[in-house]
């Protein structure tokens, strides 16, 4: 297939079948909405969404020494994650730079899920298999073994009890286990992107069809409604949730990214990035790098990433998500800033939108934080 062919998932059919407006994402062709995205997003805030983000890389890592290996390539201790358990962790290059966010399962004993952004699969993939030389570990990638179906929001659990017998109530977030959803095997997962509760279901690309059928019949009596990746995006933005490309780049280390804390210096044996780390985490400490914070507009003009933030004609940071926030009804952003200016409340914080300082509130992220 060329490059120029965007893939389609096992879904595409009936994504086309419900009207979605289709565009071109990382290689895939993917929904962006089927009506509103303003209602989608207020679904899976209030009531429940349906996602198919069967783009994401699946790589699965096994053998005797498949924790050895996932210790050494990433920077987290993979080692120390319990079977049937999920840990976010990061991939770096030597110099520290990020490649991806991940999220790691484990599956089995010596069996591993690694999951990758679509955009950087390949990259992952091909990161793994080098750094796995001299390892008793192999590397497989798995990206066309899997669909993957997410149900988020409030109405997901009850959504997905009426569906199967697994012990959701038992199932911990960041945590995964298998069982039958709708009478496909799935590996179900307490997961998600958008900052309510929700699941994440890895199942066969055959069975995708049939577990969609069946989770949006389950969900009709209490508002499901089947969401693109536009809603997607401002509720991971809304929940704070760096997106790579965006807040997430190899020019960057997770210490500029305010994300050290998945840096795990104390685990045994060496892991690739260690030493450019160890230095960016000193760098850090002596001299703060700009902090990423949350704006929100006093008046209607959307920032996008790239657009410069300002202070008295000063550029002291750079948009790096923006979009309306459907839940606080005003535009939001992520940016990162310089510390001085990071503090919520500080005083004269604009944005440079096409050449006006438009007025913008510092504050803490998240932006939402959903009620327990």
């Amino acid at each position: 297939m060329s490059s120029t062919t965007p893939r389609h998932t096992a879904l595409d059919a009936l994504h086309r079948s419900l009207g979605a407006t289709m565009t071109d994402f990382a290689g895939w062709d993917m929904p962006l909405r089927y009506g509103s995205e303003r209602d989608e997003h207020t679904a899976v805030r209030t009531r429940a969404g349906l996602f198919d983000l069967s783009h994401m890389g699946e790589i699965t890592v096994t053998g005797p020494q498949a924790a050895a290996l996932l210790n050494h390539a990433l920077v987290g201790n993979i080692a120390s994650v319990g079977v049937g358990r999920a840990r976010y962790t990061m991939i770096c290059q030597a110099d520290g730079g990020i490649l991806d966010d991940l999220i790691v399962y484990r599956l089995a004993e010596t069996e591993y899920m690694v999951v990758a952004n679509a955009s950087n699969a390949q990259v992952v993939l091909d990161a793994l298999v080098e750094r796995a030389a001299g390892f008793d570990a192999e590397v497989r990638d798995d990206r066309d073994a899997y669909a993957l179906i997410a149900v988020q929001g409030p109405e997901s659990p009850g959504i997905l009890k009426s569906l199967t017998d697994a012990d959701l109530d038992g199932l911990k977030y960041y945590a995964g286990l298998p069982g039958t959803v709708a009478g496909v095997p799935a590996l179900i997962a307490r997961t998600g992107y958008t900052g309510e509760d929700g699941f994440e279901l890895f199942v066969a690309p055959a069975d995708a069809e049939r577990l969609w059928q069946a989770l949006t019949e389950a969900g009709a009596p209490v508002g499901l409604v089947p969401c693109g990746l536009s809603c997607r995006d401002t509720l991971r933005l809304e929940a704070g949730m760096p997106l790579y490309g965006h807040e997430l780049t190899t020019s960057l280390t997770p210490f500029d990214a305010g994300l050290g804390r998945v840096v795990k210096f104390e685990k045994e044996g060496d892991f690739v990035g260690r030493e450019a780390l160890t230095e960016a985490a000193a760098r850090a400490q002596d001299n703060p790098p700009r902090v990423l914070v949350g704006l929100v507009a006093e008046g209607r003009r959307i920032p996008r990433a790239g657009f410069p933030v300002v202070v008295g004609g000063e550029v002291i940071g750079e948009v790096t998500s923006g979009a309306p926030s459907p839940t606080l009804g005003k535009p939001i952003a992520m940016a990162y800033v310089d510390a001085a200016h990071a503090v919520p409340g500080a005083p004269g914080v604009g944005v440079d939108i096409r050449g006006t300082h438009e007025p913008y509130e510092v504050v803490a992220l998240p932006f939402y934080k959903r009620q327990k």
